[in-house]
């Protein structure tokens, strides 16, 4: 008797500090910047979208991660506390159901997903929130392989100017990033991007930004952000569209409204008045423009 006192005891002090570490190690684990953000690609007031996701995504894995715990734990202590003992002859009472837990596991999971879809739909909605006039709006029309930013007249553009983007080739080379397509946003001001395709299906993303939107063929979807910090960023296609795919790539540079409107005149400047638009899309089943 002795002898299995000091064997539980010795499980429960076993147990015990094993439970503590595992508590210690999610602590500290906790403190550092990338769990905090999740891992994400990014920094906190990148945009005026990044937060709202940033906590989205960090809140559900703390969620998903007590959930896990609970029912892991409770299955292992369901396997140590019901095994079948040394000497144990026959089969342990047989129950054909029990109301009461039945109810129990069809109602916690009900109102989990309930409320993970109330605040997933809560934060898309914001996110997506276009009800007020954009200060610029950019038609951003993928190709294959580049993009062209056609920054449309409005409260802050004075004037339809475009930047046209030169088809990516693989030349065995590393990519002169400052010869990459280059879309310039305003700091502080709201944009719309109306996200097009000239040919196939592309998508737009920008990783610091944490949105990527498909582009289909003759359909628009939209990106409604802020930028809040300025700085350059690296934007990619995401959607797989042909030879160069791994090619399509451009940058964001987020800049002060001086320097927007700067850069907007040097278009003017060259030449590059007016936009880009629908012309000069490709039919999906003709291999020439219009």
């Amino acid at each position: 008797m002795s002898s299995q006192n000091r064997t539980g005891s010795r499980r429960k002090k076993i147990t015990t500090i094993t439970g503590l570490a595992f508590a210690g190690a999610l602590a500290l684990t906790g403190c550092s910047p990338e769990v905090e953000k999740g891992w994400l690609p990014t920094e906190r007031g990148t945009t005026s979208n990044t937060d709202l996701i940033m906590d989205l995504w960090v809140n559900s894995w703390i969620a998903a991660l007590v959930v896990g715990t609970i029912t892991w734990g409770l299955m292992i202590w369901c396997i140590v506390a019901y095994r079948r003992r040394k000497g144990t002859v026959g089969f342990p009472r047989q129950s054909s159901f029990n109301l009461p837990l039945e109810v129990f596991y069809l109602t916690i999971p009900l109102f989990m997903v309930l409320v993970f879809f109330y605040f997933t739909d809560r934060d898309q909605q914001s996110i997506d929130n276009r009800s007020q006039p954009a200060d610029v709006v950019v038609d951003v029309r993928g190709k294959q392989w580049a993009w062209d930013f056609n920054y449309k007249q409005g409260s802050v553009v004075n004037a339809d100017v475009h930047e046209e983007g030169v088809q990516a080739h693989l030349t065995g080379k590393e990519v002169d990033k400052d010869k990459l397509p280059t879309l310039y946003l305003p700091v502080n001001k709201s944009v719309d991007l109306e996200l097009n395709s000239r040919d196939v299906i592309h998508s737009f993303w920008v990783p610091a930004f944490l949105q990527k939107r498909d582009m289909i063929p003759g359909k628009t979807n939209y990106i409604r952000l802020t930028p809040t910090r300025e700085g350059t960023y690296d934007g990619k296609c995401a959607e797989l569209c042909g030879e160069y795919h791994s090619e399509m790539l451009f940058r964001v540079k987020v800049v002060s409204e001086t320097e927007f409107q700067a850069h907007m005149n040097q278009l003017r400047q060259n030449g590059n008045t007016g936009l880009l638009g629908e012309e000069y899309d490709r039919l999906p089943a003709t291999t020439e423009n219009k």
